[in-house]
């Protein structure tokens, strides 16, 4: 593979992206809006498996099948998006059905691949409430178990792509720390942009990537970027202007659902490292201040990693049981807007100056930092709230190490792990009662 496609990228999909790099034939005419729908329909109903399987499925899909782009330049967009905030699946996708049939084309390929997960995680929080008796509480707890296994699952794959040395491992463990202690996310990954700046080069300069064509100007790349900086602005200073419950009385209706938007842009924009990285910041967001209760989030977190599409949809069932709220559809759009927003609007300002941002050691830098110290936040999660709150006994510790074993040894797929330890819950709730 060229020595340009390396550099910044995640060295978890490190032998995706060395089997993307071929050289073929590339399709140039501008497609349609409903071609763009179509293909990613597809995936939004059966995508199974997570990003990076996510990833594989759009190689095959869009550089070997219908050859909207060349391997190598397929390399590069995955490069972008694993060097930003956001989900990376998502921002691929997006960014391929920008290049097939602009604006339109973008937005076309996010929603057909982001709205099947996002309406039945709607519909699991309209449902949820209606598991009532042991045998609800016994799938609900099920649901909690599984999400220990699956945050361990993914502490330990980071750990070994993102602090793969001693330099980062130290950097994870101050940020676990700091976020264990202060509960100050924002500041960990800030520390691990700083301390990442002065991080010793893992490779020899790379060279400018090659440029793509992404049918994007830089204009339009200003512009993204100024939307961005702003919109993560407001969320901040509405985060300490107004912190605590969601507000009630004769300004809800105004306060709320700008309230809801700024929580999950901000924590959209903060989301470095992975999908599973939402969780801690999702966490900060709507439990610390009462919006959504331990057991509800922990829940839908669980019936999230059965659901094709892209993780960040567990968005669309937070929004709507936020409490107290009169608008939880209005909420739940808002939320899954909101949550996926900021990494959109990152894919459009980087895209034009990748070429120019891919050479620079600095930036690298910084973002190797940033990656070690997400690292660090998600153990301080899987510590706490996750395990806290969820493990209360040697049984409960036995299923989550033996859903955990399902994951890595038997390397079987999250979904049939939250079907399997769910409908067990479920099964010994019903039994004890």
């Amino acid at each position: 593979m060229n020595h340009r496609a390396r550099g910044l990228r995640n060295r978890a999909v490190e032998p995706i992206v060395q089997a993307m790099a071929s050289t073929q034939a590339v399709e140039t005419r501008r497609g349609r809006v409903g071609e763009v729908l179509a293909a990613f329909l597809r995936f939004g109903l059966t995508g199974f498996g997570g990003p990076v399987a996510h990833l594989g499925y759009f190689h095959d899909e869009f550089v070997e099948r219908r050859r909207w782009c060349s391997g190598e330049e397929y390399a590069e967009i995955v490069a972008i998006a694993q060097s930003l905030p956001g989900p990376a699946s998502s921002q691929v996708g997006f960014a391929l059905g920008l290049r097939r049939a602009g604006w339109l084309g973008g937005a076309a390929a996010w929603l057909a691949f982001t709205l099947p997960s996002a309406l039945l995680m709607l519909c699991y929080a309209y449902g949820h409430n209606l598991l009532g008796g042991r045998m609800g509480a016994g799938l609900v707890h099920g649901l909690q178990l599984v999400a220990v296994a699956i945050v361990a699952q993914a502490v330990l794959a980071m750990r070994r792509t993102l602090a793969p040395d001693w330099p980062r491992m130290l950097l994870a463990g101050v940020s676990t720390l700091l976020v264990l202690t202060t509960n100050a996310t924002l500041a960990a990954i800030a520390l691990g942009a700083a301390c990442g700046a002065m991080l010793p080069p893992t490779a020899s300069s790379p060279q400018p990537a090659a440029e793509m064509d992404v049918r994007l100007s830089r204009r339009a790349g200003a512009w993204a970027a100024a939307i961005f900086v702003i919109l993560l602005l407001a969320s901040l200073l509405l985060t300490y202007a107004r912190p605590g419950q969601v507000a009630t009385g004769q300004t809800a209706a105004v306060v709320q659902p700008v309230q809801v938007f700024s929580a999950f842009y901000r924590t959209g924009a903060l989301v470095f490292g992975g999908g599973h990285v939402v969780l801690p910041l999702l966490e900060g967001a709507v439990v610390a201040p009462g919006w959504v209760n331990q057991s509800d989030f922990l829940s839908g977190y669980g019936v999230a990693q059965a659901l094709p599409g892209p993780l960040f949809t567990f968005s669309a069932y937070l929004g709507a049981v936020i409490r107290p709220s009169a608008y939880p559809l209005a909420f739940s759009a808002l939320a899954l807007v909101g949550i996926f927003l900021p990494g959109l609007l990152a894919m459009v300002a980087v895209l034009p100056y990748w070429s120019e941002l891919r050479s620079r050691r600095r930036v690298q830098g910084v973002l190797r930092g940033v990656n070690a110290a997400v690292v660090g936040v998600l153990f301080a999660a899987f510590w706490q709230p996750v395990c806290s709150s969820t493990l209360h006994s040697w049984v409960d510790v036995g299923i989550a190490v033996a859903a955990l074993a399902a994951l890595l040894r038997w390397k079987l797929p999250a979904w049939a792990v939250v079907a399997v330890v769910g409908a067990l819950s479920a099964a010994l709730g019903a039994w004890q009662a």
